[in-house]
């Protein structure tokens, strides 16, 4: 009986929900890129919600970081933007993840083709 608290935390720490990138656009501007992403999470308030979001090369090296200040209750879908992304030249795909502040960063990536 003395198992039963910790299966059932991990059981539902298996469910929670992680952010989602339902979107996301890049755009260049000289020798960097701009960023913007498109993110639902069902924020609660201060106690869960997505606080970043994050562009990865395709072998997960970070390539710039959006952080998120607060949370977005009342705002779902919500976009933020990040300027100034160095993406090394030939690069033709990146992921974009994001984050809570609750579950850490998603395994689940956003797919985004450059021009």
């Amino acid at each position: 009986m003395r198992y039963a608290i910790p299966l059932i935390f991990m059981a539902g720490a298996a469910f929670a929900d992680s952010p989602v990138v339902t979107g996301a656009t890049a755009n260049k501007a000289g020798d960097s890129w701009r960023f913007s992403v498109t993110l639902t999470h069902p924020d609660t308030g201060w106690d869960d919600y997505a606080d970043g979001w994050r562009v990865e090369d395709l072998q997960g090296q970070v390539l710039g970081l959006r952080e998120l200040a607060h949370p977005h209750v009342n705002e779902q879908p919500f976009t933020r933007s990040l300027s100034g992304v160095s993406v090394p030249k030939g690069t033709k795909i990146v992921h974009i993840r994001a984050r809570s502040n609750v579950d850490g960063w998603s395994e689940e990536v956003f797919k985004l083709e450059l021009e």
